[in-house]
């Protein structure tokens, strides 16, 4: 390999571990982990607490827990999308 090549695969392994050091880490061991992109864990979380709120709220008419449930829903959700680092990279439609 020339020099450039060697550079420039030391300047992808640094945005890799400075991106996702989960996901560096567990490449380096053998046993890769999800990138960060794949890992909506939290967001499956939020979906359910959100819906609890929300079910919670109507069952106790509570408006204000109603209104928390919906948004908590609402981010959950827009977590949940799988083309959300393609769209923020900067590509508009």
């Amino acid at each position: 390999m020339t020099q450039f090549d060697d550079e420039r695969l030391v300047d992808l392994a640094a945005r890799l571990e400075r991106d996702d050091p989960r996901f560096a880490r567990a490449l380096g061991s053998g046993r890769p982990a999800r990138p960060r992109e794949y890992r909506r864990t939290g967001a499956w979380w939020g979906l359910a607490g959100g819906g609890a709120a929300l079910a919670l709220g109507v069952f106790l008419p509570h408006g204000l827990l109603i209104a928390a449930g919906l948004v908590v829903m609402g981010i959950a959700v827009q977590l949940l999308d799988p083309d959300r680092a393609r769209r923020r990279s900067g590509s508009s439609r």
